[in-house]
């Protein structure tokens, strides 16, 4: 270790069952510095932050921390914070009921014979809320600030614990332009401080703006650490890409691309939550038997997008058209998105896409209760032949359709998942990371679905946060970057470091 580190991690390994997310990870950070880590999801950039504030405890990985110039084995994240490590997530840890001042001292509360000191605390909260240049009535209620305000807060938060080394996980990506710019000058105010910090961001615009080093991790690895002077874009995307597209996506047989099924024309989406545009001018087609991937880093508006299409469920404020089958329709629910033959398949299948403790036949049938129901009435038999139907169909191993969904793995939950929307009998099927969490086996199969599935004449268009699947599935693609579309590709002028050029503008 150089005297002039203040944080270094050595061969830090960290396995979840059957996944091995950092494999012999090292870091070094100076003192004072600002250092990015970045890669594409997926690299082990978040875990490895979890590694070192002690949410994944000591004995849980292997490899060392060595932080201001002794070896730490943090238990909890409390014992992180005391040593002055503080960790900002990307979902805030404020709590929206209480006031800017109580958010700011809540858990190390500043109190007098085991009496809360209300003066004292207000006091040093406007101290704190100068540091960070917010000026906000600390008598408000956090939860009706914005989301760049309660950043701040955070911020403030972290100074009060007296920290050493403040880290932030993609503290950018639900800001707006003028909020992210003044969270970046934040960090180098705190740097003349003597706050080192580390910064996780897919936005390389950041980075080169105020990274004084940075490490790229790939694939749970350690690939270089730059430093300031060598900090090139095109470099930082050559290291985060570096490899060859595997060889796991199974060929598509030839099917002539029809007429376009769903187009989208200057559509906007403003989202009242964080006051901006999450979906801004997005101009898509989908053709009849075509796979069209939606591509972009976390936070970029894919999602978003989708939920435009599929019945706006977030109650976004839509501007633009959406046209189904060369019509215009309005969207106002996912039931007005299902009878225009639209499926989507939530990227979050746990929470959103099934109902763990039910059983496969009925969360596959759960999409059209009228196809097996008589005067409101379920007729088992008949939804159980369409289960068996299915599970033989995509090949979803399980010793019996009345197991819970809870107890498949995840590539049967998503195959679950991808038939329960088949049952409704869409002609447009969106996936959101399709194969998000499961084995490479699993994800073949996946694959295969949707070729058989395009070869029938359906239409899919693919979010994906993995360059390879977008690369080896897709036959165009759409680039969006903070809910603007970029750059469309056809796939055979695509290549990952175009992709991700214009996902970091």
């Amino acid at each position: 270790m150089k005297q002039d580190d203040l944080l270094v991690m050595k061969s830090i390994t960290k396995t979840f069952p059957g996944v091995k997310a950092l494999d012999e990870v090292n870091i070094n950070v100076k003192r004072g510095e600002i250092h990015f880590i970045v890669g594409e999801n997926g690299a082990g950039k978040s875990t490895l932050m979890k590694v070192l504030s002690g949410i994944y405890p000591h004995g849980t990985y292997s490899g060392d921390i060595i932080f201001d110039g002794e070896i730490k084995h943090f238990h909890n994240i409390k014992q992180s914070v005391s040593d002055g490590i503080v960790i900002i997530n990307q979902e805030l840890a404020l709590f929206p009921n209480l006031t800017v001042y109580e958010n700011i001292f809540v858990g190390h509360e500043i109190s007098k014979a085991k009496i809360m000191d209300w003066d004292k605390t207000k006091k040093e909260a406007v101290k704190y809320l100068n540091m960070v240049g917010l000026d906000v009535d600390i008598h408000r209620m956090v939860g009706s600030l914005g989301v760049g305000k309660q950043q701040l807060i955070e911020i403030a938060k972290a100074l009060s614990q007296n920290v050493k080394l403040l880290i932030l996980d993609e503290p950018t990506a639900a800001l707006n332009e003028n909020d992210s710019e003044n969270l970046l000058e934040l960090l180098v105010e705190l740097k003349k401080q003597g706050i080192t910090s580390i910064m996780i961001s897919h936005k390389l615009k950041e980075v080169e703006a105020i990274a004084d080093s940075l490490t790229v991790l790939r694939d749970g690895k350690t690939i270089v650490r730059i430093e300031r002077e060598d900090i090139n874009e095109q470099e930082i995307i050559r290291n985060m890409v570096g490899r060859e597209i595997e060889d796991i996506f199974p060929k598509r047989p030839p099917y002539e691309v029809g007429d376009v099924v769903l187009e989208t024309v200057h559509l906007n989406a403003f989202d009242h939550h964080v006051n901006r545009y999450i979906v801004n001018d997005a101009n898509i087609k989908l053709r009849k038997g075509e796979v069209v991937g939606l591509a972009g880093l976390m936070g970029a508006g894919r999602t978003e997008l989708a939920h435009c299409i599929f019945g706006n469920p977030d109650n976004y404020k839509l501007s633009g058209r959406i046209i189904v089958h060369g019509k215009g329709v309005e969207m106002h629910h996912p039931n007005d998105a299902i009878k225009q033959g639209i499926a989507y398949v939530s990227e979050d299948r746990k929470q959103d896409g099934l109902i763990l403790n039910e059983t496969i036949s009925q969360n596959i049938t759960i999409s059209d209760l009228k196809k097996i129901s008589k005067s409101g009435v379920i007729d088992f038999f008949k939804q159980n032949q369409y289960a068996e139907q299915y599970v033989k169909d995509i090949d979803i191993r399980t010793p019996s359709i009345l197991q819970d969904v809870k107890n498949l793995s995840g590539g049967n939950q998503q195959k679950v998942q991808v038939a329960k929307w088949l049952f409704a009998d869409p002609k447009i099927l969106i996936l959101d990371e399709p194969t998000r969490g499961i084995d490479v086996g699993a994800k073949y199969e996946i694959y295969t679905i949707i070729n058989d599935l395009v070869a029938q004449g359906m239409s899919i268009l693919i979010i994906s946060s993995e360059l390879p699947e977008i690369l080896g599935m897709c036959d165009r693609i759409y680039v969006i970057a903070e809910g603007l579309q970029t750059a469309e590709f056809d796939i055979k002028d695509a290549t990952p470091e175009k992709i991700m050029e214009s996902a970091t503008v």
